[in-house]
């Protein structure tokens, strides 16, 4: 059939065309990269690399070289929340967003971090709350602090994450709250209303942007040298 191969051979051509195409222009791109002082070199490397959250903005936090860079971080202190051992040489300082989805996955991974390495790590949680992509975020954040005045911070926090697809809005807080333990439920509420610890909620999100938190979750490794490593996002 004389017009089936003259079709097939037009095919051919043009495929073989289309990929010279290709070809040239990914060579031009990565000389100019080159050029510019861009390391491609973990291209060819082939290892594998775990993904990470992505922080405010949508970009996804670029994986710590040694640690990402760490500024200024504020001392833990008895107001802080602390679970584990108060005195484990390793601290675990997570700066966190109750109703960031990344963040609710992160959170049973401290807690068998807690469990696997028992005595030896101690997990500090503050606060993180970007408001400006998750609305109910920051009144989450201080009713966990209000539970706290009735001894039930961890458990408020455990039980938000383990809702937070059902809603964290002021008016589902109560309920949450009374599932978490609270008893005086007036005063919890009363004390949501307030904005009591609104305050202490931006203390907190703003000693995170000091030490160089972008996204959530961000957590800071304390070691038993003072040595800092930042973590970004919700690794395993």
């Amino acid at each position: 059939n004389e017009k089936f191969s003259m079709t097939l051979s037009v095919k051919q051509i043009f495929l073989a065309g289309v990929a010279a195409g290709v070809l040239g222009v990914t060579a031009l791109g990565f000389i100019l990269m080159v050029a510019k002082g861009v390391d491609a070199s973990s291209w060819f490397s082939g290892s594998a690399r775990a993904p990470l959250a992505a922080g405010p903005s949508g970009a996804v936090p670029a994986e710590p070289d040694n640690g990402e860079q760490v500024g200024a971080v504020a001392p833990i202190t008895n107001d802080d929340h602390i679970r584990g051992d108060k005195n484990a040489e390793i601290t675990l300082l997570e700066y966190s967003d109750f109703q960031c989805p990344f963040c609710s996955r992160f959170h049973p991974t401290l807690i068998q971090a807690l469990n696997e390495y028992k005595g030896k790590v101690r997990w500090v949680y503050r606060h993180f709350p970007l408001s400006s992509i998750h609305p109910d975020a920051q009144k989450a954040a201080e009713a966990s602090e209000c539970a706290s005045e009735q001894g039930k911070f961890w458990e408020m926090a455990d039980k938000m994450f383990e809702k937070q697809a059902a809603g964290l809005s002021v008016a589902q807080l109560s309920g949450l709250a009374k599932e978490a333990g609270v008893r005086d439920i007036k005063k919890f509420d009363a004390c949501v209303s307030s904005g009591k610890y609104a305050q202490h909620v931006a203390a907190d999100l703003a000693s995170g942007e000091a030490a160089g938190v972008t996204g959530t979750p961000g957590s800071i490794v304390i070691g038993k040298d003072g040595s800092k490593q930042l973590i970004p996002g919700a690794l395993p």
